[in-house]
């Protein structure tokens, strides 16, 4: 499952942070969320029954050393024939200037390690190179693109303008690392916060914030087969500082939801030390 697509919903930017057409970052809330997955609907092509799990994203650092997100997606997946557990383990680093781009997923399946994947991603004057240290050693050249920090920044800032859709694309090292992902982004209008609304006791003191609701789908432009459906989608609920929430992620042939449980906001870097 594509779960380190989500990551880059919540990541934290300083103020003073711009990327590509000088994006006005707001002042962004570092966290850690937790979400409850559920099985929301699959069709007999999956072979899926039932999906439960708990999804965990963490962000820590600042303007002067840079982003480090940890990512866990735990599922127990039930079919007629059996069930199995999967545990992905992603630790990403993004510098502050949106240049390089660190990745390591550990994939395992009924707690046996099954997949890593490690490399880094830099930009370059013609496009976006990634040297691969794991599974084995490679190098690959890609098209230019953004990184999950530098996505959300414009998604932020077109929600502000109140643009409703647009297209970009992002390279965020999921999976083999090994392709730029095209993606194409509808922004709802900005909505009132719900009293009755079952985050609402995970929000905190965040319960009364507005949203935006947002989709997006992701498409594989390496994919020549000239058909226009997306791989999947994901559908959520964006704040203004960066916390995301009551997500819904579609596959095709199945889906899941994370519904926020737990909260946790940490404290925020003022400035960096001057020198």
């Amino acid at each position: 499952m594509r779960a380190t697509r989500l990551a880059f919903h919540a990541v934290l930017l300083p103020a003073v942070f711009s990327v590509g057409p000088a994006f006005a970052v707001p002042a962004l809330q570092a966290h850690r969320a937790v979400y409850d997955l559920t099985l929301k609907k699959a069709d007999d092509r999956s072979g899926i029954t039932g999906i439960t799990g708990r999804m965990v994203y963490e962000f820590n650092g600042s303007a002067c050393e840079g982003y480090t997100v940890k990512f866990r997606f735990v599922t127990q997946i039930a079919t007629s024939d059996n069930t199995k557990l999967t545990d992905q383990q992603t630790t990403t680093f993004e510098d502050a200037e949106g240049k390089t781009f660190s990745f390591v997923t550990k994939s395992f399946v009924d707690q046996n390690l099954d997949k890593e994947v490690k490399g880094v991603a830099t930009k370059e004057t013609k496009g976006l190179k990634v040297d691969i240290d794991k599974p084995e050693k490679s190098s690959l050249e890609l098209a230019a693109t953004q990184f999950p920090t530098q996505h959300l920044v414009e998604l932020i800032d077109k929600a502000e303008k109140g643009e409703n859709f647009y297209q970009t694309n992002l390279f965020d090292g999921s999976e083999d690392a090994n392709k730029v992902m095209s993606t194409t982004v509808v922004v709802g209008k900005r909505t009132d916060a719900d009293k009755a609304d079952p985050e609402a006791p995970a929000l905190a003191k965040l319960a009364t914030d507005k949203y935006w609701p947002v989709d997006i789908a992701y498409f594989d432009d390496s994919a020549k087969n000239g058909e226009e459906t997306p791989e999947y989608r994901i559908s959520f609920k964006l704040h203004e500082n960066g916390i995301t929430r009551d997500l819904t992620m579609d596959y095709g042939d199945f889906s899941m939801t994370g519904k926020l449980v737990n909260l946790s906001l940490f404290d925020q870097t003022k400035a960096c030390p001057t020198k």
